[in-house]
């Protein structure tokens, strides 16, 4: 395989710690419709959306609820197939993946962050961040514990590693995840609602992390939000309704 097409190079061109060209796409979307069918009802989650974002971006989107920025955030994750349009990868169709490939993707390629913290309540700070290292059978223990302490100590969490999420506030265990998020060196982070459980204090906290780890560490950057402050703080605010792009 060539450095397009293989596993581990599937966005080769960037590294993490090095800003990519911005003009390089890392997800481009063509004509994507997403349609959920009852027996009684058809509802459009998103109608025809053209969208590239580029390699070291930091893209807000923003919209009422129920326009689809979920399920938009969900097709680029790989976690939801659109009902008709191409979804690209660096510049690959991702229906020329086979299955093995997009779960290497999602898993070694992909950070998730959500809303509201997805972390195991009985599992310390550290077990949290080190689980999306558990599949990855070339990561050894030792690897993913020395990995899992680097992120913490980027978010500034390194004394709450034997921490339990309920012994937390609510900015501290957004941290956790974006620690986890970022255990596994990802090159892009899909973020839906980081803020959106926090106060404003906390939710600037969060934003300036996140900002750091773009402008710093070239980690591109997907943000669902509703907070209108924060998007204007990224590069790109891509607005939508009722399924529609309309900026």
């Amino acid at each position: 395989m060539n450095s397009t097409t293989a596993p581990g190079n599937l966005f080769a061109s960037s590294e993490i710690g090095v800003a990519a060209a911005p003009t390089t796409p890392m997800i481009k979307l063509t004509d994507i419709e997403k349609v959920y069918q009852t027996k009684t009802i058809e509802t459009v989650a998103l109608n025809r959306v053209n969208l590239t974002i580029n390699k070291g971006e930091f893209v807000s989107i923003m919209g009422p609820s129920g326009c689809g920025k979920s399920t938009l955030l969900s097709i680029m994750g790989l976690l939801d197939e659109p009902s008709s349009g191409q979804v690209e990868i660096a510049g690959r169709p991702v229906t020329s993946y086979s299955d093995k490939e997009l779960a290497h993707l999602r898993n070694q390629k992909i950070g998730f962050v959500f809303q509201s913290y997805h972390l195991i309540n009985d599992l310390s700070v550290l077990d949290n961040v080190e689980l999306p290292l558990l599949y990855r059978s070339s990561v050894s223990g030792k690897e993913r514990r020395q990995r899992a302490h680097a992120a913490l100590d980027k978010v500034g969490l390194s004394a709450r590693t034997n921490h339990f999420p309920s012994q937390l506030s609510g900015g501290q265990r957004q941290r956790v995840a974006i620690a986890r998020a970022l255990a596994g060196n990802p090159e892009l982070i899909l973020a839906d609602e980081p803020t959106g459980n926090l106060d404003s204090v906390m939710g600037e906290e969060i934003m300036d992390l996140l900002l750091g780890l773009n402008r710093n560490d070239g980690v591109t950057i997907i943000m669902v939000t509703h907070d209108e402050q924060q998007a204007l703080k990224t590069e790109r605010v891509i607005r939508f309704f009722d399924g529609s792009q309309v900026s």
